[in-house]
């Protein structure tokens, strides 16, 4: 198997969860979310942001996670604007791991600290909030029959609620829930039916992503609902991954006429072995 050897990516069991687009991961890794570009085209213009995370181990169950981005936004009327986005620290506890039903659960701190440019960001107040987080691979199913190929299948989730700390600020709520289906678990783990690489590397999945202010400017707390399906390739020492999005409900259709997202993932553990160390 291509990705056997890496043992940094969040494995649980026998079970390894690819690395989300959007939804936060619960297994505490060492990676470098190297490139993450984002396009969409919106009633208003268009927008390309260029994010950026490490996440290092601090512990076996521990890891701290630091993620920035560069955002472009050229809207249809008036000046382009660039710049920095704010700065997120988030430091997570895999709290429960149950390796024979391939399931986690972690809690993570959201910190987002007013480190971005005004002319891009609009959130320019510190944001502090809980994050409950989870991952479970079916690999516990029967191996019999049809339902042996449901096996591969795994979901990773997160919910939180990120509060401004001081003055009249957002609120943020959100919630994320990834459907993926291992192809590298198929034919290791339940049948090989002969894929060969890169097919046999692949996962396709599909996020469900929800987000909204709780409270905020007037006319802007509505509910942003999409799903954005795509398909990752798990390889020795990367990840690389490329997805879509559309609009769940009538109020995300203006901010969401086109979408193209992706993701280069390295892990760091594979890459370069001493960065397994950990200081707890």
């Amino acid at each position: 198997m291509p990705c056997a050897t890496a043992h940094a990516h969040g494995i649980v069991g026998d079970y390894m969860f690819l690395e989300p687009i959007i939804t936060e991961d619960a297994n505490p890794k060492n990676e470098f979310d190297i490139l993450q570009p984002m396009w969409y085209r919106t009633a208003q213009g268009r927008q390309f942001t260029l994010g950026s995370s490490i996440e290092k181990k601090l512990s076996k169950n521990v890891s701290l996670t630091l993620a920035t981005e560069w955002m472009d936004i050229s809207p249809n009327q008036g000046a382009a604007q660039s710049g920095f986005g704010n700065l997120e620290v988030l430091p997570k506890w895999a709290f429960l791991t149950v390796p024979e039903h391939e399931f986690r659960l972690s809690i993570a701190a959201l910190l987002d600290l007013p480190a971005g440019n005004p002319s891009v960001e609009e959130e320019q107040h510190t944001s502090l909030g809980p994050m409950l987080l989870w991952a479970k691979g079916m690999g516990d199913l029967p191996n019999w029959k049809i339902l042996k190929y449901l096996r591969p299948f795994g979901f990773q989730g997160d919910f939180g609620y990120l509060p401004a700390l001081g003055g009249h600020a957002n609120h943020e709520m959100f919630a994320d829930e990834v459907v993926e289906y291992s192809l590298p678990y198929l034919s290791n783990n339940v049948e090989d039916i002969g894929l060969r690489w890169p097919l046999r590397n692949l996962y396709p999945f599909a996020e469900f992503n929800y987000d909204q202010l709780i409270a905020g400017p007037a006319g802007q707390t509505f509910p942003d609902i999409r799903v954005t399906p795509g398909v990752a390739y798990m390889g020795s020492y990367i990840e690389l991954s490329v997805a879509t999005q559309f609009p769940l409900n009538n109020a995300t259709v203006p901010a969401t006429h086109a979408a193209v997202l992706g993701l280069l993932d390295i892990f760091l553990d594979d890459v370069i072995p001493a960065t397994n160390w950990t200081p707890l």
